[in-house]
């Protein structure tokens, strides 16, 4: 690791924040007059106290399976949405991908949450390497011309059948984007309910 780095990493470091707080403690003892004439002293010395006696940050070198997979399937989202742009793909059907694309990305950012949930991974997975090439790759394979050309009157043509069917998995993903927000929101009630229990009433209540 470069000097930088290391650098970088140890002001982030919870040596340095309790340091740093400490230090401000006799910054603050200097400004009312109880640190004398060595405060100087007095503030590196608790700076120095707060940084040696805080334990080192836990080092975290395991991958949980949550966070393979869902580095794998957006891995495999993005080379998708990568391949989906003007002139092969309509400017609204772009648009469109990368909207569902942002809602996945999303998703898949609660590794944990998302994978206590097999049926939702399930349809996670398949959305992202099933459902949404399947449909873009069916509309690609069709002339320019063709698949914006109605065939009968009340037939779609193959540019709005496929709108229609990334509006489906816009719904479809919203659903799952709901649960899994909502899992998101009850452990946040969870910790409030933790909190007023061990010290008493709060505003946090949701």
């Amino acid at each position: 690791m470069a000097t930088s780095d290391r650098m970088l990493a140890y002001l982030g470091s919870t040596r340095n924040i309790v340091g740093s707080v400490l230090a401000l403690v006799g910054l603050g003892l200097h400004f009312i007059g109880l640190a004398g004439s060595l405060w100087p002293v007095v503030v590196a010395g608790l700076y120095g106290v707060g940084a040696l006696l805080t334990p080192p940050d836990r080092v975290r070198l395991t991958i949980s399976h949550a966070e393979v997979e869902t580095r794998r399937l957006r891995e495999d989202l993005d080379a998708l949405v990568a391949k989906v742009t003007p002139p092969r793909f309509p400017e609204d059907v772009v648009a469109r991908v990368g909207e569902l694309a942002a809602m996945l990305r999303d998703v898949l950012a609660r590794a944990e949450v998302l994978t206590a949930s097999p049926d939702q991974l399930h349809v996670v997975s398949q959305a992202v390497r099933d459902y949404l090439p399947t449909s873009l790759e069916a509309y690609a394979n069709l002339p320019r011309s063709y698949a914006l050309t109605r065939r009968a009157e009340r037939e779609r043509s193959a540019h709005e059948e496929l709108m229609t069917q990334l509006g489906l998995l816009e719904t479809g993903l919203g659903r799952i984007a709901e649960a899994v927000y909502q899992g998101d929101e009850q452990a946040l009630r969870d910790q409030g309910r933790f909190l007023r229990d061990r010290f008493g009433g709060s505003s946090l209540d949701l």
